[in-house]
């Protein structure tokens, strides 16, 4: 008995949670049985779902389809409160994979696991004014919400148990593997406007290996077109005629020439997930494929503006930026005895492709002969890991059981970046234009890198239930990198039943997250035209990687870890008529924080004219280890079923989150001593600070009565602060908004669900008029929790087989 609660505990890093409001929102009682040994954070296997020393949210794959959202990573921004995922416009490669955080940290502090298994990062880093500015995340998009079970999402440091990233949680997500039957179902809505018009066909069916295993097949077809909220352009957009009036075109012209809002995309995933025995052991293998190509507008570049070529675009322009996203990822392992003690053997393979494309823009230095489409660049993230790890229960203290885990990790990572066609960094000297296409300036010869980095793991992990009332868990993991050394971490955990119903649990844990190899090694080298009293001048400028000329000679150093401390306090209750109330504290400090800097030019200081002159470089940003920060925060879980006899059954669920992030110190290399306001400036340490909401929560109410089955959600969005360039602050205000579905079960296998997101029609608080760009950026095209789309409305036909 103890091998086989093992074998299910190590299969998916086990852990048990609080009680997920999500979970309880739709698993039977017997479903919860079943499902309470498998989370993470935790490998004692035989408790009930709140004895968990950290806490654990768990939504499950009939939640995420219920919410109505056809995004994996938007259904469970609105499932768990500290998860953030705003929406961004016309912030280049980020508007196709948008970042994602946790408890208001940086989306790359978040380590995203499927089946217990690291997942690949994306290749693209966020260069742009969304929240994580110099990061890059897993895409949870490109996980179809057909093919997950579960997701799983531990929000406690854990470093110690799982390796880098994990410094703000842990994401699980654990698919399918049901051994028959399926489902399949067809999503069509659009926003009240209109627009954002949406048609998903999503599905997964299940077979049966001959009684000794199963494969599940899961897959989607997402087609979503735009959103606009863009305001009119007022500006003059053709050229003076020869005697001084205006071109008469002006009173026609179609004045929403810029596109803000969501972007248009297509997108298709597969995945698939296996296990067979094989005498007393098992194979397993799971993974996937997804292709998405999005479409997003830049700046319109008017008529008159040098950087068109009127004999192309005799109206003007608006550059469309047409990436294609490419996430492959296999794993194969096998659990089987030795012995007393149980073995985990597994390799894990994952690509990121990031192709940028640009449609309907020209490189205006070629003038007339210039293409309007171009291939700027790729860039590729591939990573393997390959574990192995042994785990057993030994007798302990007072013949309690022990639970053992140790084992060994290699994982090897390589960033590429492969240069654009000619045409799109090209200078063609064509009238003194610009050079590059217009849009998104495409990767020189000179950015081109292929590189790579590995690591070896070794960790220990114990944790034992030493009474009847308390339960305490420890573990440390030592790392070395080929390229900056090494790190140890480690975590203790315990929990103290004082009643039956009231207990308090704690953790305390050091965390690290290593310089991922894109911020090691992106590097994007263009030639810029830049307005010197009056005259364009080409400078060459861009972001340059730690192994430069410029950091050289700047003594940037090599980036280091993120090292972080963290501590939690937590009380859990459990009443009676199934209510359930967790609360828990925490505060994260992290030393040495990774930030993209701002650009530097000659003018800042004598050391940098000289490090630009050595590089033959006009101005250059980079990554560097610049700041100390500290996060506390408060969540808290309530959940409570109700029996209304002849009347059903109703649920009720509230969940809320609050996070504040302040900026302990500053701390750069001393020959850039004096430029930390230069460095790390106001709109930088304001975006670290306050652009996520500090206040999150919601509240939601789901009736089973026969054959319908209603839900209605109050999500709110506390207020937040964005800054420009010029020093304005901007705070917006909170929001609340409520989504309502109702479910017409017509029979056991079909189901109509109709519903509304955002059903009054809920905006963001307008930008100050300063900020507007002319009165074309009405709402914040940056960090937006909600997005700014309104209302949309929806219909979805499900059939189960």
């Amino acid at each position: 008995m103890k091998k086989t609660l093992i074998s299910v505990a190590v299969a998916a890093i086990v852990s048990t949670p609080l009680v997920s409001f999500a979970q309880q929102a739709e698993q039977s009682a017997d479903e919860k049985a079943d499902e309470r040994i498998q989370v993470i954070g935790s490998r004692l296997s035989v408790r009930t779902a709140t004895e968990g020393s950290a806490p654990v949210d768990i939504i499950s794959g009939e939640d995420l389809v219920a919410s109505g959202f056809t995004e994996t990573a938007k259904a469970l921004q609105y499932a768990v409160p500290s998860f953030n995922f705003p929406t961004s416009s016309i912030t280049d490669g980020s508007d196709a994979v948008r970042p994602a955080s946790l408890r208001g940290l940086s989306p790359d502090h978040t380590l995203v696991l499927i089946n217990g298994k690291r997942r690949h990062s994306s290749a693209l880093v966020h260069l742009n004014g969304t929240t994580g500015r110099g990061s890059s995340n897993v895409d949870l998009n490109a996980i179809p919400i057909s093919a997950i079970k579960r997701i799983e999402v531990l929000r406690d440091g854990a470093s110690a148990q799982y390796g880098s990233d994990a410094i703000a949680g842990v994401i699980n997500i654990v698919l399918k593997d049901n051994p028959q039957g399926g489902d399949v179902s067809l999503s069509v809505g659009q926003t009240y406007e209109g627009d954002g018009e949406q048609v998903k066909l999503h599905g997964s069916f299940g077979v049966n290996l001959n009684d000794r295993g199963a494969i599940v097949f899961s897959g989607e077809y997402h087609d979503k077109g735009s959103t606009n909220r863009a305001g009119l352009d007022p500006r003059q957009q053709y050229p003076t005629l020869p005697n001084g009036d205006l071109d008469p075109r002006e009173d026609t012209f179609n004045r929403k020439n810029h596109h803000v809002g969501d972007a248009e995309f297509e997108n298709t995933g597969l995945f698939y997930n296996a296990n067979y025995q094989v005498g007393t052991g098992e194979l397993y293998s799971f993974g996937g494929y997804s292709k998405r190509t999005t479409k997003s507008g830049a700046f319109y570049r008017r008529a008159l503006d040098n950087r068109n070529v009127i004999e192309i675009y005799p109206h003007g322009f608006l550059p469309t930026l047409a990436p294609e996203t490419t996430d492959v990822s296999l794993a194969a392992g096998y659990k089987f005895d030795i012995g007393e003690w149980f073995a985990d053997a597994s390799v894990v393979y994952g690509k990121s492709e990031f192709n940028y494309r640009l449609e309907n823009s020209l490189n205006a230095s070629m003038g007339p002969n210039s293409p309007t489409n171009f291939d700027t660049g790729t860039l590729i993230h591939d990573e393997m890991n390959a574990s192995f790890e042994l785990s057993r229960f030994f007798k302990f203290y007072n013949y309690s059981d022990l639970a053992v885990a140790f084992g060994v990790s290699y994982r090897d990572n390589a960033y590429q970046i492969q240069a654009g066609e000619p045409a799109s960094y090209q200078d063609g000297g064509y009238d003194n234009r610009p050079a590059g296409s217009q849009g998104f300036t495409g990767f020189h010869p000179d950015s081109e890198v292929d590189e790579s980095r590995n690591n070896t793991g070794i960790y220990v992990e114990l944790e034992n239930q030493l009474t009847e009332n308390f339960q305490w868990a420890a573990a440390m993991r030592f790392e070395d990198y080929s390229d900056f050394g090494s790190n140890t971490s480690w975590k203790l955990s315990g929990r103290y039943a004082i009643t039956d119903e009231f207990a308090v649990r704690a953790t305390a844990n050091t965390g690290f997250r290593a310089p991922s190899v894109q911020q090691l090694y992106f590097t994007n080298i263009s030639t810029l035209f830049v307005n010197r009293n009056g005259e364009l001048v080409p400078e060459q400028s861009g972001t340059f990687n730690n192994l430069s000329n410029v950091a050289r000679e700047l003594q940037v150093g090599a980036l280091q870890p993120e090292e972080s401390q963290s501590l939690s306090l937590g009380a859990v209750w459990n009443g009676h008529n199934g209510w359930s109330v967790t609360v828990d504290a925490f505060q994260i400090q992290i030393d040495d924080r990774i930030i993209l800097s701002s650009s530097l030019i000659p003018a800042d200081s004598p050391a940098v004219a000289d490090a630009l002159l050595v590089a033959g470089a006009d101005n250059a940003r980079f990554f560097i280890n610049a700041v100390d920060t500290t996060t506390r925060g408060l969540d808290v879980v309530v959940a409570k079923q109700l029996d209304l006899d002849q009347w059903g059954q109703l649920k009720v669920q509230a969940a809320y989150g609050y996070n504040k992030t302040s900026i302990d110190a500053v701390n750069l290399p001393t020959i850039l001593d004096g430029l930390q306001d230069k460095l790390f400036d106001n709109v930088e340490r304001t975006r670290m600070t306050r652009s996520v909401p500090q206040n999150s929560g919601t509240l939601s109410f789901t009736h089973d009565y026969n054959k319908l089955k209603t839900h209605m959600a109050f999500s709110y969005f506390g207020d937040y602060v964005l800054e420009n360039n010029a020093g304005v602050q901007t705070t917006f205000g909170g929001k609340v908004i409520v989504d309502a579905s109702v479910l017409y079960q017509a029979t056991d296998a079909l189901g109509v669900r109709v519903g509304a997101q955002n059903l009054f029609d809920t905006y963001p608080d307008k930008q100050l008029p300063e900020n507007q760009f002319n009165g074309i950026f009405m709402y914040p095209n940056t960090n937006a929790p909600f997005g700014f789309n309104g209302g949309y409305y929806y219909a979805e036909l499900n059939y189960r087989f």
